[in-house]
């Protein structure tokens, strides 16, 4: 199944900002996050198909992951 990954700020950095990558059937967010190496503890918001999203959430194929993380200031 394809899968469309969207990263934003840090996660950017010597990964990519859009790619469409080809996964097995059942793979969930969180195998992306571990393949991607992104710490959890920087990850704020998970969206699917512009939907809020948990790591453990299943992909269908065609979706859209945006992974984006915690953001500081004030």
């Amino acid at each position: 199944m394809d899968v469309t990954i969207k990263l934003f700020g840090p996660f950017r950095i010597d990964r990519f900002k859009k790619a469409v990558r080809e996964y097995p059937s059942g793979t969930c967010v969180s195998e992306i996050i571990d393949e991607l190496r992104i710490p959890l503890h920087l990850l704020g918001i998970v969206l699917i198909n512009d939907l809020h999203a948990g790591i453990e959430d299943v992909l269908k194929d065609g979706d859209t992951v945006c992974l984006l993380p915690f953001i500081d200031g004030g």
